[in-house]
């Protein structure tokens, strides 16, 4: 005779299962479980689907949007510039320009073209940084291809974290051909130089 619950063997002559305690020849009844409450058999975990990775090319999309946002100060900087050490009134001139003066402005424009550098990089860097650990965990150019920046778990970064995401990005440039960030379209999370130094990627929303 076998248990009508557990489908034991039940030996003749007990009334109940020694596995559990159903009584043999009675009904099995289903209780309903209370909420919260543990089923006793082991469930069964859902697998999980992987994380959406954004490949080479829908983020080369978005590093471009993001390049020509931050080239709009920079060439805002660079006429100013221009105009403030008289570059255009030496480009209107008719006669052939002083050998004199071409080499005194050239000094300062040489410094001030430095200095734009600097603040081209610290505008990039507060960008990145800022707007990838924010709540929206993306750059206006990662947002319009709906991507964002996590860490390896898929939570947001802090702005240390971004930070050093943004400058692994220098390591990423120093490798020839691009293929420190060529990397992002054949390695197995997607992850390009910087991203596998930060310990950061990049998913589709």
């Amino acid at each position: 005779m076998f248990c009508s619950r557990c489908g034991i063997q039940v030996e003749e002559g007990h009334r109940f299962c020694r596995a559990c305690g159903q009584e043999v020849g009675a009904a099995v009844t289903s209780v309903p479980a209370p909420a919260g409450a543990i089923p006793a058999s082991n469930p069964v975990s859902a697998p999980t689907s992987a994380l959406p990775y954004a490949g080479f090319w829908v983020r080369f999309a978005a590093y471009l949007i993001d390049g020509l946002i931050l080239s709009i100060p920079f060439g805002f900087l660079a006429i100013v510039l221009i105009f403030l050490f008289g570059g255009f009134g030496m480009m209107l001139r008719r006669n052939p320009i002083d050998a004199h003066e071409a080499a005194f402005l050239a000094g300062p424009v040489i410094l001030f073209f430095l200095m734009g550098i600097l603040f081209l990089m610290a505008l990039s860097w507060l960008y990145h940084a800022g707007m990838e650990s924010s709540a929206r965990q993306a750059t206006f150019g990662k947002a319009s291809m709906s991507l964002r920046v996590t860490n390896l778990e898929g939570q947001r970064i802090s702005f240390g974290h971004a930070t050093g995401r943004f400058f692994a990005k220098i390591v990423s440039g120093m490798i020839p051909f691009g293929i420190g960030f060529i990397m992002a379209g054949f390695t197995e999370r997607k992850q390009a130089l910087h991203d596998l130094i930060a310990g950061t990627l990049v998913l589709r929303k």
